[in-house]
């Protein structure tokens, strides 16, 4: 019996992921962005710690990783992509536009189809144990998340363009399945020398945080992306 309780704690927690990223999805449906992106923000927490506990316990199992993909591709693939959707329903757009507007929301689910091939990807890719190759669904979800909630007013006005948002959308899902090598925040230890690129992107992230509020996690994923292109280059 203790075996069978020690066994589901991390599935349990990845079941957590998964209900709060339903959640995600309902408030991005309603256009309430703030709270869609602190669902996925709590379902990001529930994620780090369901691998941390499957870790500690010895507790793999393979119906654990595929809830884990399953989950995941809802709290950062559908969650996201309903963000987004309800932004471009909420856009203004030129006259020359008017025609397509019903039907350009709809390539919002780019974001979920690129999320799960992403996660499939991960799963079958050997490469990733230490670091990442192309962006995680995570942090492409805290990206959409908060520049939705924390750029909303600019975003519909005229001053956003609809197609500058799409472009947004097709880049971020290249990102997904691209062959860019990424770094990654496990720490063996704590020596300057064996993590120097995450100590640097960790002290850029305190003024990231304290001066753009909730707009900050967007930025600091741009900032994570431009940090692995450029260790990436000068290896």
């Amino acid at each position: 019996m203790t075996n069978v309780i020690k066994n589901n704690i991390p599935n349990t927690v990845t079941c957590l992921n998964l209900f709060s990223g339903c959640i995600a999805c309902v408030m991005a449906f309603e256009a309430n962005y703030n709270l869609a992106l602190a669902f996925i923000i709590l379902s990001a927490v529930f994620d780090f710690f369901d691998g941390m506990m499957a870790r500690l316990l010895n507790a793999h199992s393979p119906i654990g990783k595929d809830l884990d993909s399953l989950a995941d591709d809802v709290s950062f693939g559908v969650a996201p992509s309903l963000i987004v959707f309800s932004l471009f329903k909420e856009m203004h757009y030129p006259a020359s536009m008017e025609f397509i507007a019903p039907y350009l929301p709809y390539l919002a689910f780019l974001i979920s189809v690129f999320s799960a091939l992403r996660l499939a990807k991960f799963n079958n890719d050997t490469r990733q144990t230490s670091s990442f190759v192309g962006l995680p669904v995570p942090a492409n979800a805290l990206f959409w998340g908060s520049l939705v909630a924390g750029a909303h007013d600019f975003l519909i006005s005229d001053n956003c363009h609809p197609v500058y948002l799409l472009i947004l959308v097709c880049l971020f899902s290249g990102l997904l399945v691209s062959e860019i090598p990424m770094f990654s925040l496990k720490f063996k230890n704590l020596s300057w020398n064996d993590n120097k690129i995450s100590f640097i992107f960790l002290i850029i992230c305190i003024p990231l945080l304290i001066f753009l509020g909730i707009s900050s996690f967007a930025a600091i994923i741009v900032w994570y992306i431009l940090l692995s292109l450029f260790t990436r280059k000068s290896k």
